[in-house]
């Protein structure tokens, strides 16, 4: 009988066993040509002629792999080796190369061995919206958020702690009565940001309270700084008034960190502003309480479930332009962030935020690497909402999505996220 035997740079038989093409030539040397003929130009698939015992005999000789065969018809020649592929001493495929990073990831015990990022509790900011009214509101846009009573508040921070969180910031909803332009509200030791930090200082001492320095929860025109009543600014609008704002931002400081705040996070963008609460806060006798200083914080469309939860995007009824590009920073640039870094260094800060966060990851890196100073980045709520709505839609698994992003940020350089998910992800680090 006359058949084909079929294969891709090795011969192959039906008990699974392999044979190297190349002896199909040394037996087509040794058997004779007319013995064994060589089909498509002698690569790969090879024919013969009389009896099919000789061939089959010498290749049994030859054959000692575990591969599976394919004796096809004469006309249906499969394929052919593929160029530059050798094979092993035991007759199997082989690419040569020493390197083969696959051998360190070859087992989980060998992954973790050599894992070079690993996020804990421990890396985590806790944001936690509060408000005045004694019971929790949610927050469409934020699906798990709400805006939380301060007992509720109290309870989210025993429990959060107890799964390994330490940090946790805290950010108003300020009734409208006591919202102004120079938003004053601020810095009353009465108010609820002073009481509650007070409070969650005395029930859990061991936690650090980050506290939000910025006027825009207290302000009626939904700006991080005091609107000027010209038209001198940004298309024929207000200017939002640097140093007036600082001002506010000091007394604020210094209110907060009375209270008991351990760290202070002016997200405001005022320029000098750091360099200005660090004196502040220095000659009041504050000199342990730490500033992570908003450095690179971006004009981003990811803020606005954030703003819905806090009534604190800029007012129809502002005179300044309604947007905060005039302060924030341009999404467009990255060079610039050095030049904020490096006053914020300059100037005191403890530590270094960039926000958003997984948009903005080479700017982490870039701090990372020219600066000495520790990291943060913001998990905003336009990512968490981002997050939540796919994974409430079955399109993401929520868990290794959300563990994923934040190992991102550590891998990025981040040494602390901010994320709406540290409770939850929490539960996950303890499982």
């Amino acid at each position: 009988p006359r058949v084909v035997v079929v294969v891709v740079g090795i011969c192959l038989f039906s008990d699974r066993r392999v044979l190297p093409w190349r002896d199909l030539f040394s037996m087509r040397r040794d058997m004779g040509q007319d013995q064994v003929g060589f089909v498509a130009g002698g690569v790969g698939a090879c024919s013969f002629t009389g009896s099919a015992a000789p061939l089959r005999l010498a290749a049994e000789r030859k054959c000692q792999s575990k591969v599976q065969m394919t004796i096809a018809p004469e006309q249906k020649i499969l394929k052919t080796p593929v160029p530059g592929l050798s094979v092993n001493n035991d007759g199997n495929v082989w690419v040569p190369q020493r390197a083969r990073p696959r051998r360190n990831r070859k087992t989980e015990g060998m992954r973790s061995l050599v894992r070079e990022n690993i996020v804990g509790p421990q890396n985590l900011v806790y944001p936690l919206f509060v408000h005045t009214k004694d019971y929790n509101e949610d927050i469409e846009s934020m699906p798990g958020c709400e805006r939380h009573s301060v007992d509720s508040v109290m309870k989210e921070v025993k429990f959060a702690h107890s799964l390994g969180v330490n940090q946790f910031i805290l950010f108003p909803k300020i009734p409208e009565g006591l919202k102004s332009n120079t938003a004053d509200e601020c810095y009353n030791p009465d108010g609820l940001v002073p009481q509650l930090v007070s409070r969650l200082k005395h029930s859990f001492p061991d936690i650090s309270v980050w506290t939000d320095v910025a006027l825009d929860p207290y302000s009626d025109q939904g700006h991080d700084g005091i609107v000027s009543s010209d038209n001198r600014g940004d298309g024929g609008k207000g200017r939002i008034l640097n140093d007036e704002t600082i001002e506010q931002l000091c007394r604020q400081s210094i209110c907060q960190a009375r209270a008991g705040s351990d760290v202070l996070g002016p997200s405001d963008m005022m320029d000098g502003r750091v360099g200005a609460i660090r004196d502040a806060l220095d000659a009041e006798g504050f000199t342990d309480v730490s500033i992570c200083s908003y450095t690179a914080k971006y004009a981003s469309a990811f803020y606005g479930p954030f703003r819905d939860a806090l009534d604190s995007a800029p007012r129809e009824s502002s005179n300044a332009p309604q947007n905060k590009k005039t302060y924030q920073m341009d999404p467009a640039n990255s060079r610039e962030s050095l030049v904020e870094a490096a006053n914020d260094v300059l100037e005191g800060a403890d530590m270094l935020m960039v926000k958003p966060g997984m948009p903005y990851l080479d700017i982490i890196r870039m701090l990372k690497d020219n600066t000495d100073l520790p990291i943060a980045a913001y998990h905003v709520s336009g990512e968490y909402a981002m997050l939540k709505a796919a994974a409430m839609n079955g399109w993401l698994d929520e868990k290794a999505a959300v563990l994923e992003a934040l190992l991102c940020f550590k891998r990025a350089g981040a040494d602390a996220i901010l994320t709406y998910y540290s409770r939850q992800a929490a539960i996950w680090m303890n499982e």
